[in-house]
């Protein structure tokens, strides 16, 4: 047995713990396993889109027009006015009272898209009032003027001119119109007579008309004597009112 002295002992001691020491520190140490990746995130939801078109898009009140549409990535499609929930794609027949502009809203988890399109509607004019047609009888009855005359007398007084102007002013203004003056006489007098005397009268006013431009091919006469009185009284208040060259219209 080798006795080994303390002071080489105590150099074996440290140079071993000297070796335990380096031969520990040069072992490696374990990696770590990598942590697992994150989960991808999930795809945002797709925007939806949408058209709409007219065919056509010009219609006259009363027509009609058809509506189209496509949409992708849409839930809920509607469109307005009038026309309300729809498929995601398809048609509808549409008939506007007045120009319009529809649109459709399509909307799904991505959002909401809008499309629009306007029908025209042609309003025809309102129609033209035809103006009423003119009351000819009363405009003759309200222009015309009788011609009076003296007792036996065929003659155009002055207060007879003025009423045979007025007449012929009338008659310039409605060219269309045509007279017939009768002739009329007050109750004396024998029938034969009258009848003559009225024929005088109503010559007499037809040539005063004519001499005052208004042709004579306008205006025909006729003699009713004492036959169809204006008045019945025996007067000559009344008498007077039935000595006249009386104006009615020709049909």
């Amino acid at each position: 047995m080798t006795v080994v002295s303390r002071p080489l002992y105590r150099a074996l001691l440290v140079a071993g713990l000297v070796a335990t020491i380096f031969t520990g520190g040069c072992k490696k140490k374990p990696v770590p396993a990598p942590p697992p990746p994150a989960p991808a995130p999930a795809p945002a939801p797709a925007q939806p889109t949408v058209t709409l078109s007219a065919n056509p898009t010009s219609i006259n009140r009363g027509e009609s027009s058809t509506l189209s549409w496509t949409s992708t990535n849409a839930t809920q499609l509607s469109i307005a006015p009038g026309v309300g929930t729809v498929n995601a794609e398809g048609s509808t027949t549409v008939t506007p009272n007045n120009s319009a502009t529809y649109t459709i809203t399509a909307s799904g988890p991505g959002g909401s898209a809008t499309g629009s399109a306007t029908v025209t509607v042609n309003v025809p004019p309102p129609p033209v009032q035809k103006a009423p047609e003119p009351d000819y009888d009363q405009i003759f009855r309200d222009g015309v003027r009788d011609a009076y005359f003296d007792f036996n007398k065929a003659d155009i007084r002055p207060d007879a001119r003025q009423a045979l102007a007025a007449t012929a002013e009338l008659l310039r203004n409605y060219p269309q119109f045509r007279v017939t003056i009768e002739g009329h006489c007050d109750e004396r007098g024998s029938t034969e007579y009258n009848l003559a005397l009225g024929d005088r009268r109503a010559s007499a006013a037809k040539q005063y008309l004519v001499s005052l431009g208004i042709s004579a091919d306008r205006i025909s006469t006729v003699s009713f004597g004492k036959e169809k009185p204006f008045c019945t009284d025996h007067n000559e208040t009344c008498w007077q009112q039935n000595r006249r060259g009386h104006f009615v219209r020709a049909q």
